[in-house]
């Protein structure tokens, strides 16, 4: 055979092969096909039944239910269209048409709003084991390290042992009491800061000079320094970007399955992580600097000593014994929990004050004689200013500290005003709602301290009509620490004090609009005017 033929009768048999190959790929395809496609259409089907079944069995368990009734939603957002940028007040409309409870669907989340001082009481008392457990919400999940602080976590065994030890070496009276030097040091400090710009006939940003002081008195106590200069605060922007991110409504929250793609696409993830690291790298700073003092047990008298020694103690326990992170997620705590809060309450506070005139005239008699032949009110002058503690309730009462207070989650089926909530359920209480409920507060949207002269309503958690701490399990731990700032700070503005709005403002004219978050401010800064009172 020639050269030719034989090439020719390879490239025949090669192409015989091929096509063979060809015809054998084309079977197999076709037999996959065959069995494939039969198989994904059962599978279908079957899924298609179980969920037709699964939703057969929810109508059926829900009609036998007394559900919370509430606006009718849109597909997929379902309710989240009526929240608007104050959701709190957005919250307090809907339950003027709808009642003082009422039931959202926030995208795949179901969500029951409490309005009212009963039915809080439903929640904060009645049923505190089965509501006070808290969502898992990335965020939250991120800034608590995984569960491990007190305001975010859900409620567990290890949630018990944290806020216990919170309370025992850091938030109980006697604790608190050993800050008074500390606090009383700070506030003169303030003080100075605005006599001097009384007397240059500067106007006093009392936001910025509120803040720098919680901040420093906090900074102190927890890591015995500031950060700053005397009247300075670089972690001002630090803490509003924690608020932020855990007051607002972010799209994730409400859509766990795509909870990553939502906060990444909204720019969400990126700013938890950069403010993450931010109090990481501040946490981690300090612990390393106790952990260096190898002569020691790493107590050197601040807050963060005590943890790092507690640290040392506990590295031999068993599992559930206190760690590296849940040393910085109690910082936290103690850093953020004490800040922002109560800045902000002395912030409305002086507003108020000064857009009516009547109640800063009492407030400062008051403060004026039980300090009278003073320069400035001590911490045993406090109990005695009856009118000024009215002024702080009244202002929590208006202003709550949050005003839609972080959410509970429902660990099991139980009964709210009667109607039934099953386990899982997200739980509001708008703290600002109860303060303006009608039947519980006469004239409700004023501001009128004289309302709780005589009266024994307080804010420590037995009152449901003034609620901004909370109440039951989740209570705010650091109520007494906030009231001895507040106090001992806006006793000494009033005494020391006059206070007026800058010239050309008049009192309808101070801007009092709100920034939601987890703490709601003043969207602008409270700037006022002062000049040095003439005590006798």
């Amino acid at each position: 055979m020639t050269e030719f033929g034989r090439l020719s009768t390879m490239s025949a048999v090669h192409s015989a092969a091929q096509g063979e190959s060809q015809r054998d790929l084309d079977f197999h395809a076709h037999a996959t096909s065959t069995f494939f496609m039969p198989l994904l259409l059962i599978s279908f089907t079957l899924l298609l039944l179980v969920y037709l079944r699964r939703c057969q069995k929810v109508n059926k368990e829900s009609s036998s239910l007394r559900l919370v009734p509430g606006p009718p939603g849109l597909p997929v957002i379902g309710n989240l269209h009526l929240i608007g940028d104050l959701p709190h007040r957005s919250l307090h409309q809907l339950s003027l048409a709808y009642g003082p409870i009422l039931r959202l669907r926030l995208g795949s989340v179901t969500a029951l709003v409490v309005s009212s001082p009963a039915l809080a009481r439903d929640v904060f008392k009645t049923n505190d084991l089965a509501l006070c457990s808290r969502p898992n919400l990335a965020i939250w999940r991120r800034l608590s390290y995984g569960g491990l602080e007190v305001a975010l976590s859900p409620y567990s065994p290890r949630w018990i042992r944290a806020r216990r030890l919170l309370v025992v070496h850091f938030l109980a009276p006697r604790q608190i009491r050993g800050l008074a030097a500390l606090m009383e040091e700070e506030v003169r400090t303030l003080m100075n800061t605005v006599a001097a710009a009384a007397a240059s006939g500067r106007t006093v940003d009392l936001s910025q000079s509120l803040i720098c002081l919680v901040c420093s008195i906090m900074c102190r106590a927890v890591f015995g320094k500031r950060f700053t200069q005397a009247g300075e605060c670089s972690m001002k922007g630090m803490i509003f970007r924690t608020a932020e991110l855990l007051g607002g409504f972010v799209a994730g929250d409400f859509f766990p399955w795509a909870h990553r793609w939502l906060n990444a696409v909204t720019g969400v993830h990126g700013r938890l992580e950069r403010n993450f690291k931010e109090w990481d790298n501040l946490f981690e700073r300090e612990i390393k600097e106790r952990e260096r003092d190898v002569t020691g047990d790493g107590d050197d008298g601040t807050y963060a000593g005590v943890l790092v020694r507690l640290l040392r103690e506990e590295q031999n326990i068993n599992e559930g014994g206190l760690t590296r992170d849940g040393v910085k997620a109690l910082l936290l705590d103690l850093m953020f929990g004490a800040t922002d809060t109560v800045a902000t309450t002395m912030e409305w506070a002086m507003a108020e004050l000064v857009r009516t005139p009547r109640v800063l005239a009492r407030a400062q008699e008051e403060v004026r004689r039980v300090a009278a032949g003073k320069s400035y009110v001590d911490e045993g002058d406090l109990l005695r200013l009856s009118y000024l503690h009215a002024v702080v309730k009244e202002i929590l009462r208006l202003h709550p500290v949050a005003p839609l207070m972080l959410p509970h989650e429902c660990q099991q089926h139980c009964k709210v005003g009667g109607y039934d909530v099953a386990a899982g359920t997200r739980i509001y209480v708008n703290a600002w709602s109860i303060g303006r409920d009608a039947d519980a507060w006469d004239k409700p949207e004023e501001f009128r301290p004289e309302r709780f002269e005589g009266s024994s309503v307080d804010y420590l958690g037995q009152c449901f009509e003034l609620v901004p701490f909370g109440s039951g399990r989740r209570i705010c731990p650091g109520i007494s620490l906030a009231q001895s700032v507040m106090w001992l700070t806006l006793a000494n503005l009033l005494h020391s004090f006059d206070w007026t709005l800058p010239e050309g403002v008049g009192r309808e004219d101070l801007d009092m609009s709100e920034v939601f978050g987890l703490v709601v401010s003043k969207k602008e800064p409270l700037v006022l005017m002062t000049t040095p009172a003439k005590l006798l």
